[in-house]
């Protein structure tokens, strides 16, 4: 069967899944871009997000049936048309662009946003929505979301300053990014991302996936506003940090 079979895989592949589920969940929605390098450390990138989709998928039919109807659809509707654009661009651009650049760009920014809201952020009132930067930073997180899962960060530059509830917050990112993966499936295949081998692998995975997002929708429900909000900002600071490594490691 072809499958990949090497146990080293697993070892990271199943930790890689858990934290992607919970992520998908809403529970610390940046950390989902960690899945791929996780995966990296045993495989080669490219594979690792071809085998990392379909499992996105179906973590996002679990998110999506979790919090139907709650979501903020002025934010969605200005995210999405921005973030087909980015994913467009970056099936267009996938044989030149340099992932280190946009990873390490992406990483800089996001940090010093994360900083702003430290230092003085969390005490400005609430942002209200501005459709030129819901489609720039949807555009962003379209881009970075086809070159690596990694459009997390930029898609929470737009909605974090907002302070939904943290229930509303999650099922914001899960409607958007379900979307996404979705429109990213078209691209992927075209690009040969889907043979027999990373289909069968994430197969094998799938198991894990309904309940690692099962259980981030519970914990989104269970933890304090305070808390979710301060989990979330030092979670996209970490992944930023990542972004940040993996930039400057590739260059």
């Amino acid at each position: 069967m072809p499958i990949i079979s090497d146990p080293l895989f697993y070892a990271a592949a199943i930790p890689a899944v858990i934290i992607v589920g919970l992520a998908k969940g809403g529970f610390g929605t940046g950390l989902a871009m960690l899945g791929v390098p996780l995966m990296s450390l045993v495989i080669s990138p490219i594979h690792a997000a071809g085998i990392m989709l379909p499992i996105l998928c179906a973590m996002d039919a679990v998110a999506v049936v979790s919090y139907r109807g709650i979501f903020h659809r002025p934010s969605v509707a200005v995210l999405l048309p921005g973030a087909i654009i980015g994913i467009t661009l970056g099936w267009a651009t996938a044989a030149w662009v340099d992932e280190s650049w946009v990873r390490l760009i992406v990483g800089v920014v996001t940090v010093l946003f994360v900083l702003d809201y430290w230092t003085g952020g969390a005490a400005r009132p609430a942002k209200k929505q501005n459709a030129p930067k819901g489609v720039f930073w949807g555009m962003v997180a379209g881009f970075t979301s086809f070159v690596s899962h990694a459009g997390g960060p930029p898609a929470q530059m737009y909605l974090l300053p907002q302070k939904f509830d943290r229930v509303l917050l999650s099922g914001t990112m899960v409607i958007t990014f379900a979307v996404m993966n979705l429109v990213k499936l078209v691209p992927y295949f075209l690009l040969g991302q889907f043979d027999r081998a990373n289909l069968f692998t994430s197969a094998a995975l799938l198991p894990l996936a309904p309940l690692a997002t099962y259980a981030g929708v519970r914990l989104v429900r269970l933890v304090s506003q305070e808390l979710f909000y301060r989990i979330t900002y030092i979670g996209v600071f970490l992944v930023a940090l990542k972004l940040i490594w993996d930039g400057i490691a590739g260059l």
